[in-house]
Formats: structure tokens, sequence, C-alpha cells
């Protein structure tokens, strides 16, 4: 650990498992600590930490680490939630992209500003919430997103990117894309988002679409739930279908859901009847990945210490715990059987959601 000239903390050889929610045992060659814009400029200005590739940690709860991090790792932890502006048809609220996400929606709702409750306890920070166009239950980030602010990690600049600039889709963002030259708009490993706006329309309706909370209305006999309602009612929901990252080491969904056309579900279907399949509204049809892992057979199988949990095939869990934990290598191996099992029973390709570092 050291100081430089600016006051700047720089820690050496820090450990990792405590900053990734699979829980893998790894370390940062070099962490330094971003708890406002100021601090990145600090460390822009150091010629050694400007010149050194550079790694964005959140709240990592979207990574696999498969070795000890020897890129500078900046770990963020910018705060504060507010409500900038309001008008006759919605809320803007900010938030700081050290903020956990989870609790940022709660502090919506009680502000008075519904619109984020389908997406309350995904893990994270509020950060991360865009890189990935975070989404459940029918409601994704692209639907309520106004802007954000970020600052280039080579020049220093800070910009904004409005939502068409961000270029959503599915769990993707430009921030997972690579420019391939240097007049391309990919930010990947370039940018370190610093603050998220979100529109909040005050014309509120339920989005209810889904099997889990239309057998929640079901139980209560609550046709017109409030937004609240509906947060509790995935707290809920969530809580019983996914583990505690507290608990049991894990990343949340770890393939996204494929999506194939009318004519390759039909076929699909001819085969396997069951399968769980949702209508899109491009015309594409979006196949539940965790059926597709569970109809091979995978639920509750294990590769060393890295398994498939009971209750949710799409979650791949750290069963080793505190005394002997899953490796980012175990956890890969079994990612890997996974796909080759869906893509000879399906012909389907699985694509992981984490980032593998």
């Amino acid at each position: 650990m050291r100081c430089d000239n600016s006051g700047m903390l720089v820690e050496m050889n820090v450990p990792l498992r405590a900053y990734n929610a699979f829980g893998i045992v790894a370390r940062a060659q070099t962490l330094v600590r971003v708890a406002s814009e100021a601090d990145l400029a600090a460390i822009l200005a150091d010629p050694a930490l400007a010149a050194a590739p550079k790694f964005v940690l959140g709240g990592g709860s979207n990574i696999v680490l498969t070795g000890d991090v020897r890129a500078l790792v900046l770990k963020v932890e910018i705060m504060g939630r507010r409500v900038v502006e309001e008008t006759e048809r919605a809320w803007i609220v900010e938030a700081g992209a050290g903020e956990n996400w989870h609790a940022f929606v709660a502090w919506t709702l009680a502000q008075g500003c519904p619109g984020l409750e389908n997406l309350a306890l995904i893990p994270g920070t509020v950060g991360a919430s865009p890189v990935q166009n975070i989404g459940a239950y029918g409601v994704e980030l692209q639907d309520r997103f106004e802007a954000l602010d970020a600052i280039d990690l080579a020049t220093g600049r800070a910009f904004t990117l409005n939502a068409a600039q961000c270029a959503f889709g599915y769990r993707d963002s430009v921030f997972k894309h690579v420019a391939a030259e240097l007049s391309d708009f990919g930010l990947a490993g370039r940018a370190l988002i610093t603050r998220v706006r979100l529109r909040l329309p005050k014309a509120w309706k339920p989005v209810v679409g889904y099997l889990d909370l239309e057998r929640k209305q079901a139980e209560t006999g609550i046709a017109a739930p409030t937004a609240r309602q509906i947060f509790d009612w995935i707290c809920e929901i969530r809580r019983h279908k996914l583990p505690d990252p507290q608990v049991i080491g894990n990343a949340g969904s770890f393939f996204k859901n494929p999506t194939v056309t009318p004519e390759q579900c039909a076929d699909i279907i001819g085969r396997e009847p069951r399968v769980v399949h949702y209508p899109m509204a491009d015309g594409s049809i979006k196949l539940a990945a965790g059926w597709l892992i569970d109809a091979c057979g995978w639920k509750g199988k294990s590769v060393g210490n890295a398994g498939v949990y009971e209750k949710q095939a799409l979650v791949l869990v750290n069963r080793g715990g505190a005394e002997n934990p899953a490796t980012g290598g175990e956890v890969m191996t079994l990612a890997r059987a996974i796909q080759t099992s869906v893509y000879e029973r399906f012909g389907i390709r699985l694509e992981p959601e984490p980032v593998v570092v």
C-alpha cells in the first residue's frame, strides 16, 4: 500500500474474494478506489497509473475471475442519490455508479417514484446496470433510461450518453464491445461510468405479464397491484428461486436466454413440446435457457466445487464454501460442458452473461 503525491491510496496485492459475488479467490496486483470524479482525474494524472491497462470493478456480481488481475483495478465507489427533475410527465432520478442497485430501487419507491419495481433484487451496482442492460419480469433498463455520465480512461474527458448512444440490446450495450478502430464507438475497457439517470413516467402501469407474477395475483386476489406490491412479490419470488450470494457464491443468471426464429422454435417444439418460450415484439422467440439446461439433466450437478443450483438451472454456484471455494477454472469448465450439452441436444449455443476475467 502506498500514497502518491496527491494523497491517493494505491493498494497492492489486494484479495478480491469479497469483491466478486462468486466468492472466487483471486488478487488484484494494484487497486485504487474511485469515490469521485476527482479521484479518477488523480489516477489519470499519475504517469504510471495512467499508462497501465485498467479493469473497472463495481459490485462484482457479473464476473468470473479465472486468475489474479494484473490490470489496474478501479474499484468504483461513487455514491449519491437524488431526484434531478420533476416534470408533468416524469421524474428524473440519478444515482452514483457505486450505489447498490436494489437499494436504489427501494429508494425510488420511498420517494414516490415508481417504475423500477420489476428490477428489484438484481445484484450489483447502478454503474453496471447500463453495461448489462439489466432486465427482469418484462422490464429492461433501456425502458427507463435517460442518460449516463462517464469518463474516457484514455483522455480523462467527461462525456454523456443517451439511450441511442448506449446501443442497448438484450443484456448488451456499447460498453460490452471493443472498437475495432479508433473511429468505432465501442467502449469496452475505454470508459468508467460515474452516474446514471433514469426517467420514471408518472403515467405508471403495472407490468405483470410473467407467469410468476400472474400466480401472485391469483394467490392474493389483487387484480391491480401497486408498485410496492410488485416490488414485494418480485423480492419474494427471487429469494425463493435464487441463492443469496452472501450464503452461496453465484453471479445470478449465468447464460442469456437465447432467441430463435419462429421456424426454429417450431422445430424444437416438434421434438420437445414442453419447451418454455416467449414471443418477442420483433417476431423472434425467446427460449428459457434454464429449461434447456434442466432438460439436459444439469440441475444439481457439479464439476469440482462449481455446481448448478438445485432450484434454478440457470444459476451456477460455488459449492466449496469458505474452506474450499470453487476456482474460476471450475466454473468455466462447468459452463462449457453445459453449452456443449445444450448445443448437441437443441442446436442452440448458449452465451454466458458474466464477464470472464
